[in-house]
């Protein structure tokens, strides 16, 4: 089984929802077995992956919070 792209998404210093509108773009360009990695600074960018995870289907692998910055990791699983 092959693996799939990586894609780093750096949005840090920008507010929400900026983090998660960066996230939705390079989803748009995903295909399944792709990783995203989301780098953010803005604290609100937490709760508001967890909500796009639970609304789209794809998998969080890992969240978490770094000296500078909070790093999402998801795997796409729900591209139709």
């Amino acid at each position: 089984m092959s693996q799939g792209n990586k894609i780093l998404v750096d949005a840090r210093g920008i507010a929400c929802p900026g983090p998660i509108t960066e996230l939705v773009k390079a989803y748009r360009n995903a295909r399944n077995g792709d990783i995203i990695e989301v780098w953010a600074t803005d604290p609100g960018f937490e709760p508001d992956v967890k909500a796009w995870i639970q609304r789209t289907g794809n998998q969080l692998l890992e969240l978490r919070k770094e000296p500078d910055k909070i790093v999402a990791v998801i795997k796409v699983t729900a591209k139709k």
